[in-house]
């Protein structure tokens, strides 16, 4: 991919050294078997980018490109291929670790501080591919994201123009810092009520507290939240159940497409974040949770048993 000479990022105005910094930025690949949980959303082959974080060839990507990913291959901007493996995946925060079977050959990012970011600073947005694969972007916003699939980000980032590869981007701060980790593209609404194309990016203060646990267990030791795999979406003040996870607990308790959904046990919630938060501080997974609803005129409370989300998932291989 090579970047128009608008969005492409001129190293002469960073204090470091801008070129260098990108090379620590891989292309990504996975395979998923045709039978996995995610496979239907998310396909059976997916492509993105990963950072490497460490001399050894460990690499931060958005979790999705790997979720149940039975093989995995690292791709550097010179073209050096390297088998991988995942190491680690966190659902709350959207992170995966990766590690690189065979030497990489790259220069590991430093770890910057996604805190001290703020709306309207320049960055960088890479991809695979150096200066031609990169973006000039700024920071347009930092709120929340919440995600229909049960994800909340309490302090997402959001840049701008987009990164048109942006799954497992790296967000390169002015002192040459890994601050984020690519994860969508969406469109954000400005005050004057006009579409923003943006990419949200998870931030990288959410890896350090979690790291050890991914590359020991796989994923973190915290109790697991409990999913029940009911997706859901605003339309105006209303939260609406837009789809259902097949078999999933929403779906054998009763929810339906079309249900409004009022509040959490006897709580009522406004919004799409307010509606996990009020799920997840229920309880660990296993909880009920009793899920206030609107249907054909009349309100009812739906009894709904979580599960653990991962219990879906395939585990990943180890090489």
């Amino acid at each position: 991919m090579s970047q128009d000479d608008a969005s492409r990022p001129d190293p002469g105005n960073y204090g470091f050294d801008l070129e260098e910094t990108l090379r620590g930025i891989v292309g990504l690949r996975a395979t998923v078997p045709a039978d996995a949980h995610s496979a239907e959303r998310l396909g059976t082959e997916r492509a993105g980018n990963g950072c490497v974080i460490s001399p050894d060839g460990l690499v931060a990507t958005v979790g999705y490109l790997v979720t149940e990913a039975e093989q995995v291959w690292l791709v550097t901007g010179d073209g050096q291929v390297s088998d991988a493996h995942v190491v680690g995946r966190d659902h709350e925060t959207g992170f995966a670790l990766v590690q690189a079977l065979q030497p990489l050959g790259v220069p590991p990012f430093r770890i910057g501080r996604s805190s001290a970011v703020k709306a309207g600073d320049r960055v960088v947005v890479g991809g695979v591919g150096g200066l031609d694969a990169a973006v000039d972007a700024r920071v347009v916003a930092r709120q929340e994201f919440a995600g229909y699939w049960e994800y909340l980000l309490d302090e997402a980032i959001y840049t701008t123009p987009p990164h048109p590869h942006w799954a497992g981007t790296g967000l390169i701060d002015g002192n040459g810092g890994l601050v984020g980790i690519g994860s969508l593209f969406m469109q954000q609404v400005t005050q004057n009520r006009t579409a923003l194309d943006v990419n949200m990016m998870i931030p990288i203060d959410l890896l350090p507290p979690i790291i050890d646990d991914l590359v020991r267990y796989g994923q973190t030791q915290a109790p697991p939240r409990p999913w029940i795999g009911m997706q859901a979406a605003e339309f105006g003040e209303n939260l609406v159940v837009i789809g259902l996870t097949d078999n999933g607990p929403a779906a054998k308790a009763g929810v339906s497409v079309g249900d409004v959904v009022l509040g959490v046990g006897g709580e009522r919630v406004q919004s799409l974040g307010g509606l996990f938060r009020k799920m997840w501080a229920v309880g660990e997974a296993g909880v009920t949770i009793d899920l206030a609803i609107f249907r054909n005129g009349e309100e009812r409370t739906i009894n709904i048993r979580s599960v653990d989300r991962l219990s879906n998932y395939k585990a990943p291989k180890l090489h």
